[in-house]
Formats: C-alpha cells, sequence, structure tokens
C-alpha cells in the first residue's frame, strides 16, 4: 500500500523538504563536490538561510533578504550541474510530498535555475510542465 503524501503546508514541510533536497546534493557525484570542496558551503549558515529562502519564495514570508545570484556567478558549474540541481530537487519534491504547493516548489525551482543559467550565459533548461 501507497503511503499518502501531504502538499507542503508549513515551515517545518519546508525544513524537511530542504534538509532531505541537501543530504542527496551531498551524497551526488556532481554536485556534491561543487557545494562542499568548491564552495565549502557551511551547512549550518547555508541550511536556515535556505528554509528562509523557500518559505519565502512558497508562502510569501519575507524571511529571506538576500542576493542568491551573485554567489552563483563565481562557481564553476555548468549547464549539466543546473540539469542535475532540477532533477534531484524535483526528485526530492516528489518523495516527498505532492499537492499544488508541491507542484509550485518544482516549477519556481526550474524557474530560478533557468534564470540564473540566463543570466551565466548558459543555455536555458526547460521548464517542467505543470
Amino acid at each position: 500500500m501507497e503511503e499518502t503524501k501531504f502538499d507542503i503546508q508549513t515551515e517545518e514541510d519546508i525544513r524537511l523538504l530542504v534538509d532531505t533536497f541537501y543530504d542527496n546534493v551531498n551524497q551526488d557525484g556532481l554536485l556534491g563536490p561543487v557545494f562542499n570542496e568548491v564552495a565549502k558551503v557551511n551547512w549550518e549558515h547555508h541550511l536556515p538561510r535556505m528554509y528562509e529562502f523557500w518559505s519565502t519564495v512558497l508562502f510569501g514570508s519575507t524571511a529571506y533578504k538576500g542576493q542568491p545570484f551573485p554567489k552563483h556567478l563565481a562557481l564553476p558549474i555548468e549547464r549539466a550541474h543546473f540539469t542535475r540541481w532540477i532533477a534531484l530537487f524535483t526528485q526530492t519534491v516528489d518523495d516527498l510530498f505532492a499537492g499544488t504547493m508541491a507542484e509550485q516548489a518544482k516549477q519556481k525551482a526550474a524557474s530560478i535555475a533557468n534564470i540564473f543559467q540566463m543570466k551565466m550565459g548558459l543555455w536555458a533548461v526547460p521548464l517542467a510542465k505543470p
């Protein structure tokens, strides 16, 4: 019997999404080294910022104050990194949640990745179908 999945509804849901996603990123052979060896991400600082970011994106809170793009510009990332990031994010959402907000999270993530790629002069990744 398949377990029932609920939509993203609370700050706790966002923490679960972010924590699970970045656990997957850290285990990924393509993305893990960029985050840990190149960017040397301080996870104790980064994760709470990502909770705030996704709360702002999905719930319209004003928790996140920042400019995410400039930090990514200096990284040695290519189209393949964005493609993998979107695949992992989408899979994480699908593994954990189902519903309107989950679909919005996937759409917003794809849109953000597209904007970053365009700003970086990379080819755009197609947006996921609604």
